[in-house]
């Protein structure tokens, strides 16, 4: 057996296929499982609601009765009529259907019943009541609302009218003649009652109209045919009186033979005129010789040259010519034989030029009478057509005359048949339908169908809290897991930091890699602090800016707990550039008034007195000290940059804590002096497109970013909904308490 190997190209893109169809799956599972609790509360208050409308609405009875439509009676004339049959009984019982629903027929059941007045259909009997029978207007003092208009009786029978409208219901049985007629109420007995009341109407009212029709019909077919009959008979008078003034016997006859001579005269003259043209070219040229118009002779002519008579003559010519020829080179001018060879020629000379005036004058002679045949033929043939455009003249007249009494005749032959069938049908009617099945008094409501809207409203709002869920998910623009750092902002991840539930009041978080209180979270710093490091060369980018894009993402933490980790393994020293909201101070212990990068950069202290140690940790930090009012200018100052690179000489990597792109600007000043960033987006909070603006906004400077700090990610929602599970970050860093990694093992 052989194995086709799969291209890489495609094995690359059946696996991104497979990929993004699992990275799908996995956030439908997420959606649904992060907002399960919204939705279950969500399809139980659809539910619950759906149930509470369905318990208060009033069920409704339907009673079906069945009727056969008898199928239109037409007269088949033709095949086209046999096989368009079926599509005329479609449309015929479709027609009966919409009668059903008509409004005059309506009107009479209305009449008929005495509905207006019947307790369901009445509105005068419900006026100023409930329909539960609770006239609430015997407990509102009188005077307070006042007194509703009595209805009229007209308005009451336009109320039923429209009430049994809306009850009716008229529907076809798909490939039969069968109607299914359907009346719906709250009173079972009256929707019987009404749907075979309904169907009897129906049929009487169609017995009606037809018998009243057929006796209208009756009547204007008999006055009818009087006027048709005077018609005929002034038809008739006019075509005899014709006939009789012009004197035709048999107008076809006459017709006929002079159309055939015309026939035969124009067939003489296109011959005439032919042989004309063909004679007319000869007889020009020839004349053309004559009047000495062309320098030629007559027997150059084509025509006379064609003459055989001509021919020989000229035959004979040439041969007396060469015999002169001959003889002139053997003897003298004056040799008998010459002289007879002269006699010779001229003779046939005369005889040649004898034949072509022959010729020309019989030319002459058949061209001109060729020109006399063709006008004489021309004057008779149009003689001819004046004769039988008059004939055809007078039969035009006839045949219009003719055309107008058979026409009369048609008609009046068909009225009279009409006229003889309606009367035989006034006295024989059937009916156009019959009912098969009576409806019944119903025993269950047809409506509201209490189990299936309620189960089908509990799946609508399921449905629409699984759309919302996704619609959320879509919508939520922050960043939540590694894989969107990369996809959303378009830079590396460093490490994530866990989020620890516990208030802080004294800055536990800010120094919890020192404290050892949480060894997931100082785990996680472990981690960040080795990215960091193996993301920086050796001797290079010394001073790493930390910032973030807006306020409260834990900037600050991450500064402070990567100044304590990389202060384990390198001379790190922490410089708080946030002289807008200093923290520093507080969070290691020292007096927030304290010298520090404010004063070390106005020059009123130097620098050994602004620089501090914490504890024992070998971490050295600079504070903000005093709050200036320019900080901005003196980010920007040519003494920060100075100050900078002195620190640089005796500390091997320096943290700068920025304050937020989005609020100042001295992150994009300090992002210009720097070596490297390191930026801060807190999990599930911040939105991705403003990380990635102010990522940008720091672009423009000269430092270079080495990734992004994912912090305060919530181990147990991303374990639930996005994926972290026992072998994830979060899986491994709740085990290490486990394995014994204490404060005692930091320093090795």
């Amino acid at each position: 057996m052989k194995f086709e190997q799969i291209p890489r190209e495609d094995a690359g893109g059946a696996a991104r296929q497979q990929d993004a169809f699992s990275e799908q799956l996995r956030f439908w599972r997420r959606s649904i499982a992060k907002h399960k609790v919204a939705i279950v509360l969500l399809t139980a208050l659809v539910g619950a609601v759906t149930a509470l409308v369905v318990s208060s609405l009033t069920p409704v009875y339907r009673a079906t009765a069945t009727l056969f439509v008898e199928p239109a009676r037409t007269k088949v004339v033709s095949i086209e009529e046999v096989y368009s049959g079926i599509s005329a009984n479609r449309e015929h019982i479709q027609t009966q259907a919409e009668i059903m629903k008509s409004h005059e027929l309506i009107a009479k059941l209305v009449s008929r019943m005495k509905l207006a007045t019947h307790p369901v259909l009445d509105p005068r009997q419900k006026q100023g009541s409930s329909t539960a029978g609770f006239n609430w207007r015997e407990y509102v003092p009188a005077g307070w609302i006042p007194e509703e208009p009595p209805i009229s009786e007209k308005a009451a029978t336009e109320a039923a009218i429209e009430a049994v409208a809306s009850g009716l219901d008229v529907q076809l049985v798909r490939n039969s003649q069968l109607i299914r007629l359907s009346f719906e109420s709250p009173d079972r007995v009256f929707a019987a009652t009404a749907a075979n009341s309904f169907a009897d109407l129906y049929i009487e009212n169609d017995l009606e109209g037809r018998m009243q029709m057929t006796q209208k019909a009756a009547a204007w077919l008999t006055d009818r045919l009087k006027s048709l009959r005077g018609n005929l008979e002034a038809a008739e008078r006019a075509l005899q009186e014709f006939r009789d003034r012009e004197r035709i016997v048999d107008s076809k006859g006459v017709a006929l033979g002079a159309s055939r001579q015309m026939e035969d005269m124009t067939s003489s003259l296109v011959a005439a005129r032919q042989k004309v043209v063909e004679l007319e070219n000869s007889y020009n040229q020839v004349q053309a010789v004559l009047k000495g118009r062309v320098r030629a002779k007559l027997d150059s002519v084509p025509a006379v040259l064609r003459n055989p008579a001509v021919v020989r003559a000229k035959e004979l010519e040439n041969e007396a010519s060469r015999r002169l020829v001959e003889l002139s080179g053997r003897y003298g001018a004056e040799h008998p034989r010459i002289i007879a060879a002269k006699t010779d020629l001229h003779n046939a000379s005369e005889n040649t030029n004898r034949a072509v005036d022959t010729v020309v004058a019989s030319i002459t002679r058949e061209y001109e009478v060729a020109k006399a045949t063709e006008r004489t033929l021309a004057q008779a043939l149009n003689q001819s057509k004046t004769e039988i455009l008059d004939i055809n003249r007078k039969e035009f007249q006839l045949a219009s005359l003719e055309r107008e009494v058979q026409t009369n005749r048609q008609l009046y032959d068909m009225f009279f048949s009409r006229f003889k069938e309606t009367s035989a049908i006034d006295h024989l009617q059937s009916t156009i339908a019959r009912v098969i099945d009576p409806a019944i008094v119903p025993s269950l409501p047809v409506r509201p169908q209490k189990t299936r809207i309620i189960l089908t409203s509990l799946a609508f709002g399921l449905l629409l809290g699984i759309v919302l869920a996704f619609m959320l998910e879509y919508l939520d623009n922050t960043v939540r897991t590694s894989n969107e750092v990369e996809s959303r902002l378009g830079a590396p991840l460093l490490g994530i930091l866990p989020w620890i539930p516990a208030r802080h009041a004294n800055h536990e978080l800010q120094r919890a890699f020192l404290e050892d209180t949480t060894p997931a979270f100082v785990e996680a710093v472990r981690t960040l602090r080795t990215s960091v490091l193996m993301s920086m060369p050796d001797g290079a980018n010394k001073a790493i800016l930390v910032t973030s894009s807006v306020p409260e993402e834990g900037k600050t933490s991450v500064a402070t707990n990567l100044a304590l980790a990389l202060a384990q393994l390198k001379r790190t020293c922490l410089i708080e550039t946030d002289m807008r909201r200093p923290q520093i101070a507080r969070i290691l212990e020292v007096d927030p008034d304290a010298p520090g990068l404010s004063q070390l950069l106005a020059g009123t202290e130097p620098q050994e007195r602004c620089i501090h140690q914490f504890r024992d940790s070998g971490l050295h930090f600079i504070p903000s000290g005093p709050v200036p009012s320019n900080p901005l200018e003196l980010l920007s100052s040519p003494r920060f940059a100075e100050v900078l690179r002195k620190l640089e000489e005796s500390f091997d990597v320096l943290i700068l804590d920025s304050p937020p792109v989005q609020l100042v600007s001295d992150a994009v000043v300090l992002a210009d002096i720097a070596n490297t960033l390191v930026f801060v987006v807190r999990a599930d909070t911040t939105p991705h497109q403003v990380a990635r603006g102010a990522m940008d906004t720091l672009k423009k400077g000269k430092t270079q970013l080495l990734g992004v700090v994912l912090n305060q990610l919530d181990w147990d929602k991303a374990e639930r909904y996005y994926g972290y599970g026992k072998f994830s970050y979060g899986g491994k860093y709740k085990s290490y308490k486990s394995y014994g990694y204490s404060r005692g093992d930091a320093g090795k």
